[in-house]
């Protein structure tokens, strides 16, 4: 690479270090602080997690408990962020609901201008416990129902679910919601990350660095994919049928596709050359859905679009293509799913913001200019 060659979306570009995360490419996995992200997902809870990604250890015991006490004390959302999400349409996209519950949780808090160590952890721990009552009151309210109160005898995962459907959920429910905030927790300097990194390298507050992100993730290209992948099994038709005859459908659906030069979404990624990581583990939790709701047709869908863009593009599934339906048969609205990617990876962007904070540079990248040459206005006509 010269100094003068342009790459296009920063592809290939090394920016910075980072002990955070990275993609084994001789073993294809993803690893949180050096652990594959599938024996994560498998074998702790979503707390452990996160408290692995913003310290770099597995929590000790005393450490873990201090943390499920802060988190179960910041769970519930100040009276002025309700108000906030209250003046917003029910027409408007749930991202834009985080968007502006984030700013306005930011602009309370006491530790808003401190930017210690200390300081970001407490604030990235409490917006990690806050986040989920923002997403299940906005669900509730677009169905005109009334918020939940959190629950302190709930885990996260248990609480998430209480708070959006105003009951437990079966034990195999809460395990495959947790397996998806585990496998959305981080993904090193992707497009929404790395806005997080670059708003912390002028020195703005955490807040503000995760406002900007949201914003990043909203787009389709990036954590809107999820939700994309359902509006697909919806125009395929999601009908009341054996899986045979629903994968047969689909797979017309993306001939169709095909010929219109149509882009699918929850297919190829930039980073992964053979297939996705996270992809199995979220697909058994996709399994597990599908046998405890009985819908045999999303798993025909499901089957029918994988293996038929694989035959024909030899293109593999990302995270997205299982969580979009997985969240689906939960009970989740489909415009909700990328605020889920959200309450999920405020734990990695935090860690970033973190890890840019300790070490900083400002990010300010150059370009090579392509308008026209200096030229000059005309002169301006002597007054009469």
């Amino acid at each position: 690479m010269n100094d003068n060659e342009v790459r296009k979306g920063l592809a290939g570009v090394i920016a910075d270090y980072t002990s955070i995360s990275k993609v084994n490419p001789e073993t294809n996995s993803l690893l949180y602080r050096g652990y594959p992200v599938q024996q994560l997902a498998e074998q702790l809870s979503f707390e452990d997690v996160a408290l692995l990604l913003w310290t770099g250890q597995l929590p000790t015991p005393q450490e873990r408990e201090e943390f499920l006490q802060l988190e179960r004390e910041h769970r519930d959302l100040d009276e002025n962020v309700r108000s906030a999400i209250d003046l917003l349409s029910t027409d408007c996209h749930p991202m834009d609901v985080g968007r502006t519950a984030v700013s306005v949780i930011g602009t309370n808090h006491p530790l808003a201008a401190d930017s210690s160590p200390e300081a970001e952890l407490i604030k990235a721990k409490e917006l990690f416990a806050a986040f989920p009552a923002v997403v299940a009151y906005d669900q509730r309210r677009r169905r005109g129902l009334d918020a939940v109160p959190p629950r302190s005898d709930l885990d996260y995962s248990q609480n998430f679910l209480w708070m959006t459907f105003g009951e437990e959920a079966a034990p195999e429910v809460v395990d495959a919601f947790r397996v998806s905030m585990v496998l959305y927790a981080e993904h090193s300097f992707n497009a929404s990350t790395f806005t997080a990194r670059v708003v912390t390298s002028t020195l703005s507050d955490l807040h503000s660095a995760v406002t900007a992100a949201i914003g990043a993730l909203k787009g389709p290209l990036h954590g809107g994919a999820n939700e994309a992948v359902m509006h697909t099994f919806e125009e395929i038709g999601i009908e009341d049928e054996p899986a045979a005859e629903a994968a047969a459908r689909a797979r017309a659906w993306l001939e169709q596709a095909l010929a219109e030069r149509r882009k699918i979404m929850g297919f190829g990624h930039r980073v992964y050359k053979n297939g996705d990581s996270r992809v199995p583990s979220m697909k058994r939790a996709l399994d597990a859905m599908v046998a405890h709701y009985g819908r045999q047709e999303i798993m025909g869908l499901y089957d029918g679009l994988q293996d038929a863009m694989e035959e024909v593009k030899g293109i593999k599934p990302n995270l997205d293509y299982p969580a979009g339906p997985t969240y689906h048969l939960m009970g989740f609205d489909t415009e909700m799913f990328t605020p889920l990617f959200i309450a999920s990876r405020i734990t990695g962007w935090t860690a970033h913001i973190m890890e840019q904070r300790s070490a900083n540079s400002l990010i300010r990248p150059l370009s090579i200019y392509r308008g026209p040459d200096e030229r000059s206005l005309p002169p301006v006509a002597a007054a009469a």
